[in-house]
């Protein structure tokens, strides 16, 4: 067995013995290395000096339990990193993408809808339609090269082979005349079969998405066959979405509610 080492202990070795990290194996013998070290010792005293200040300047809250706010946002913070994991798997684009946009929103919203009162409600199929398309948006909409598999100057093949893969015949509506022209379409994972992702982008280079799919009817919630028209802030970008017969669509995007809810109705009139 080596001799006892006589190099300076590392910032590291020093905040593990303040913190008291490690076995009790390796913190006896960064203990016995302290010893050796007077500039090393009086660094940890000093840290941990620091340490009890400030504890005792908060004394008087560590012992509160933690604020319901506080846990909410820690439930959301791990949902969001789940779907991020999710799209990670999925999409092929690095994930610090969703994270910008999700972390965003996240600290955003619970701060401003959060009440002590507050817990985690279930979230109704369609909601939670729209908070998926939302992430799908944010993860493809900022692709240059590859921001879709299948480009709109192919839109037969894309319509037939996404609504072959949904189960459904699908139609792209036409948005020319609100400024949006078909970029072209994808397919995605979802939630008890596919989905498909139309995109569609303005001259200024601000882009849409049109998520459609099948939505899975919960026991305990509200029929998947409601037709509401629903505007949704749960994700990176904010989406209008409705259901019909069991089948959801959202269309998402970076744009004002009132110029979102437009574009809305002319997809759901075409529709």
């Amino acid at each position: 067995m080596d001799s006892l080492p006589s190099r300076p202990l590392t910032d590291d070795e020093m905040h593990a013995l303040v913190d008291a990290r490690g076995s009790q194996g390796e913190l006896a013998t960064l203990q016995a290395r302290l010893a050796l070290d007077p500039a090393a010792r009086a660094r940890v005293e000093n840290w941990r000096r620091q340490g009890e200040a400030l504890k005792n300047l908060h004394r008087d809250i560590l012992d509160e339990p933690v604020a319901a706010a506080l846990k909410l946002a820690a439930l959301r913070s791990a949902a969001a990193q789940q779907e991020i994991n999710r799209w990670w798997r999925w999409g092929g684009m690095a994930a610090s993408v969703v994270m910008t946009f999700g972390l965003g929103w996240l600290s955003h919203g619970v701060w401003q809808q959060a009440r002590p009162d507050a817990t985690v409600a279930a979230v109704r199929p369609g909601q939670e339609f729209a908070r998926q398309a939302s992430f799908a948006h944010a993860v493809y909409s900022p692709e240059l090269r590859h921001p879709v598999e299948v480009a709109a100057s192919e839109q037969e093949h894309l319509v037939k082979w996404l609504s072959k893969r949904v189960g459904k015949p699908l139609k792209i509506p036409n948005l020319t005349a609100l400024g949006y022209d078909l970029v072209g379409g994808r397919l995605l994972p979802g939630d008890g079969g596919a989905r498909a992702q139309f995109m569609f982008e303005n001259v200024t280079g601000t882009r849409l998405t049109l998520y459609l799919g099948a939505v899975e009817r919960t026991p305990k919630g509200p029929d998947a066959s409601e037709t509401g028209f629903n505007f949704s802030s749960a994700g990176p970008v904010p989406s209008f979405y409705w259901m019909d017969q069991g089948f959801g669509y959202a269309l998402a995007g970076p744009v004002p509610r009132e110029v979102l809810m437009k574009l809305a109705e002319a997809v759901y009139r075409q529709l």
